[in-house]
């Protein structure tokens, strides 16, 4: 067993950040969910953002965002959010949200607006947004794919055996329905998706989400270290090796994906940036 990841922290930079984002009626997924890498953005200086307000209309066993008292619609926040980018410089930003089945679209109308947003007020900025399934409504998915974000993702967040053990209303069939269908409709759009460790699954199990994941056309892997959050959370099994997450991080390089990062504290936007431009370096390599 390895040690629980430690967080890297600077309080004069992470202040100024909760102030900005304090004054522009905005969260962050970084503290929300209780990132493990929230000192180390914070202190350089970059979040991501999350949208649609702080509680979640889905109760999943893995997550700590809060559950229920849905929040009304801020029609400011996709400029908001464009703002904070621009005062923040951002080359690379990443939008994501809670689960809002209490609307008609799922928020997917919100994801469209912040994406317009931010690449009116910064043009150079490229937009990554990590989307629910919208229950697998595709005019909602039609609305974030026009939008034309750089990146869409969304996380099948566990190997299938262990998927309705930890999420709620959402399945693994529909998150890599959700993932073909956008690789389908645009293929010019990276995808992503992300797995947690730790809550008992099998190599043999990863392997096969891997090949799951590559035959929806995922171009991103993200393997994280499950932190349960509470003892109401889905109990932790095992803090897995750097050595297991190494092997991991090349078997999926070998199958095919264009950038893996595997390592106890990866989250959904660990690297994004980086693994964008792996993406597009890739892409121009095979184009040639």
């Amino acid at each position: 067993m390895v040690e629980k990841p430690r967080v890297r922290f600077n309080y004069e930079k992470t202040t100024k950040m909760n102030d900005l984002m304090q004054g522009l009626q905005l969260n962050t997924v970084c503290e929300e969910a209780t990132c493990p890498n929230l000192g180390e953005c914070f202190s350089s200086g970059t979040a991501t953002f999350m949208i649609l307000g702080k509680n979640c209309s889905r109760n999943c066993r893995f997550c700590d965002v809060n559950f229920g008292g849905m929040e009304l619609v801020n029609p400011h926040e996709p400029m908001n959010v464009a703002v904070a980018s621009s005062q923040l410089q951002l080359n690379h930003v990443v939008v994501t949200s809670v689960a809002r089945d209490d609307l008609p679209d799922g928020g997917a109308f919100q994801f469209a607006q912040t994406i317009k947003a931010i690449k009116e007020v910064s043009p150079n900025t490229t937009v990554e947004v990590l989307i629910p399934d919208f229950m697998g409504n595709k005019e909602s998915l039609d609305a974030v794919i026009a939008a034309g974000p750089e990146i869409i993702n969304h996380n099948l967040e566990t190997v299938e055996r262990l998927s309705p053990k930890i999420r709620h209303r959402a399945t693994y069939k529909r998150s890599l329905e959700v993932l073909t269908y956008i690789k389908e409709q645009a293929p010019e759009i990276f995808t992503k998706t992300g797995i947690m460790l730790g809550i008992g699954e099998q190599d043999d199990e990863v392997e096969q989400m891997m090949e799951d994941a590559l035959a929806a056309g995922v171009d991103f892997l993200t393997i994280g270290q499950y932190l349960q959050p509470s003892e109401k959370h889905y109990p932790i099994e095992e803090y897995v090796s750097m050595r297991k997450f190494g092997i991991y991080r090349r078997l999926g390089m070998k199958k095919g994906f264009k950038f893996v990062a595997s390592s106890p504290a990866v989250r959904s936007s660990y690297k994004a940036l980086e693994a964008y431009q792996r993406g597009v370096l890739n892409d121009i390599h095979t184009v040639g």
